[in-house]
């Protein structure tokens, strides 16, 4: 099943929440997302204003890394989302229990 933007955002979105230190390669991996789409993604959130992309070293001696962080604008869209995703579900569940009823009659 081919999910949709929506749905790719929302889940990008719930994993930076969840996941603040993960890597871009670990979101990825999680996501089950290429580097390279999750790297569009990100700056796609980013230019809309709903993620920051913060540079950061951890040790001297080694390379900076990112973090991911959720701007108010992007967690005003999560909830939005989230409303969307559970309307949607409920609205599946009550079909599936019509069609249970019917057949049973």
């Amino acid at each position: 099943m081919k999910k949709n933007l929506e749905q790719e955002n929302f889940e990008i979105l719930r994993k930076i929440q969840n996941e603040p230190e993960f890597s871009q390669r670990q979101l990825a991996e999680s996501l089950g997302f290429s580097l390279g789409k999750l790297n569009y993604c990100l700056q796609e959130l980013k230019r809309k204003g709903l993620v920051k992309i913060e540079n950061f070293g951890r040790k001297k001696e080694k390379l900076n890394y990112l973090r991911y962080i959720i701007t108010p604008k992007g967690i005003s869209l999560r909830t939005k989302l989230t409303l969307n995703f559970m309307k949607r579900k409920f609205a599946e569940y009550e079909e599936l229990k019509k069609e249970l009823e019917r057949k049973r009659d």
